[in-house]
């Protein structure tokens, strides 16, 4: 593997004990240890994270701590945005077999990856979108729940999310530790694209990992018409809290 990784006991033990956190079978198992295997030997960095002793807690777990959430555990129409290395998109479309994941990319070099990944690891209930997501029109008000880990603050995840849900659809993001500002603009971003407030639920996908949260938000009612907005504007000019008004 290029840099010298190794896939070793270790990893194959953490592995498991994940599937067993989360009651998943040998087929899921099998594909997320295929996944982490690409992950390593990739030519290109897709993550810095690609070690699969490491890439186990900081992808794969940190990734299926969603299924915790029930909104997360009943979803059947799914999509991922910016999906990267296929993280939470792959890793939730093992443990959801019954679920359509739909892993959303604008990088040509990751939807490449992400293609040969959905192919080795045998999810058939995988389809890679080569596209940004305020500019996929075929995926509006089709999903059940809208993910989105490592990707842009809080308003700015919710303007992509919120025109792809169905009415009572849920958005997750992933967030470390936010700044009081960025939550407020979410909140305000929310009251705007017919959301609920953002909450933050605490999460522990691994064993120290630090003030990790999954902010959920859910549709309400429809949201506006002008939104998203057209490509690159939301995060150059992000809704925030006096845009309420």
């Amino acid at each position: 593997m290029p840099g010298g990784f190794t896939w070793n006991a270790g990893a194959s033990e953490r592995l498991a004990a994940v599937a067993a956190r989360y009651g998943l079978g040998p087929a899921a198992q099998e594909a997320l240890h295929t996944l982490l295997e690409l992950l390593a030997r990739e030519p290109s960095a897709i993550t810095t994270v690609r070690e699969p002793s490491a890439a186990v807690d900081v992808h794969v777990a940190d990734s299926l701590v969603a299924l915790e959430v029930e909104e997360v555990l009943r979803a059947r129409v799914i999509a991922d945005l910016g999906s990267g290395g296929g993280f939470p998109g792959l890793a939730l479309a093992a443990a959801l077999p019954e679920a359509r994941v739909a892993l959303v990319e604008s990088a040509a070099r990751k939807s490449d990856f992400l293609r040969r990944a959905a192919a080795q690891t045998g999810l058939a209930n995988v389809e890679v979108v080569h596209a940004r997501a305020e500019a996929w029109t075929g995926g509006i008000g089709a999903h059940d729940l809208v993910t989105a880990r490592a990707l842009a603050p809080l308003p700015v995840v919710l303007e992509y999310a919120a025109p792809l849900l169905r009415l009572g659809g849920t958005v997750v993001a992933w967030k470390s530790r936010p700044e009081p500002s960025e939550e407020a603009d979410g909140v305000a971003a929310a009251a705007v694209l017919g959301l609920t407030p953002p909450v933050g639920r605490p999460v522990e996908p691994f064993e120290r990992a630090r003030h990790r949260s999954l902010y959920l938000s859910s549709k309400v009612s429809d949201t506006p018409p002008n939104y998203p907005r057209r490509p690159g504007i939301a995060r150059k000019r992000p809704l925030h809290a006096s845009s309420r008004g």
